[in-house]
């Protein structure tokens, strides 16, 4: 999962950016919040954590201006002001969620799997599709009823492609899931892992290759 951390503490950020990444998240961490908007403009991610004191846009103005321009990710306020009326304002403005400083990282994480989840439309935590079965949270995976053990890269592979079956992905969406922040991915990187993957379910014709576009999951 691939989210926006916009926090100009750098001790908290740092903290944050490593125990979400303890966690399986992939954390791109900015201080500014122009920096944010020209993340969101160019990048795509998940979900976003976001301070409201940042030294020189208002939070504020970045959730609202977000939600005016139709980005539609999740959301997730994390500050120092613990007031009611600052929940309620910030709520109305277009924030999914809304925490305050000082926090338990465990909490963290779990909302943001929950607002992604329901961004995304699951109802819980696992994804079914045919003979398989996929937890998110847990990040178990079973073919046919037998456990199998993937690795992270093979991990996020298949949940993209449980996320919508029979959809033809691209192999940009593919990648962008399979590396995340990566900057430099070999170009057959992507077919290496399908081929893995393939041979781990036992079943290569559960993920059909459409030629000069990407993969679709075709398992009954």
């Amino acid at each position: 999962m691939q989210v926006l951390l916009v926090e100009d503490d750098s001790l908290l950020g740092q903290a944050v950016q490593l125990g979400l990444a303890d966690r399986e998240f992939s954390v791109h961490w900015v201080r500014t919040g122009a920096a944010a908007i020209s993340e969101l403009n160019h990048h795509q991610y998940d979900a976003m954590v976001l301070d409201l004191g940042l030294p020189d846009l208002e939070g504020s103005r970045i959730l609202a201006g977000s939600r005016k321009r139709g980005v539609v990710l999740p959301i997730l306020i994390l500050t120092a002001r613990d007031q009611a009326h600052d929940k309620v304002t910030h709520l109305d403005l277009g924030a999914d969620d809304y925490m305050t400083k000082p926090f338990d990282m465990n909490e963290l994480a779990a909302r943001l799997r929950a607002l992604v989840r329901r961004q995304r439309g699951y109802v819980s935590s696992d994804l079914v599709v045919g003979a398989l079965k996929l937890n998110i949270n847990t990040r178990e995976v079973e073919a046919e009823g037998q456990t199998i053990n993937l690795s992270r890269r093979e991990f996020e592979l298949l949940k993209a492609l449980m996320s919508a079956p029979e959809r033809v992905h691209s192999r940009d969406r593919l990648e962008s899931a399979v590396f995340q922040a990566e900057t430099e991915v070999e170009s057959n990187a992507l077919e290496v892992h399908v081929s893995n993957l393939r041979k781990k379910l036992g079943h290569k014709e559960w993920i059909e290759t459409i030629r000069g576009v990407g993969y679709r999951l075709t398992c009954k």
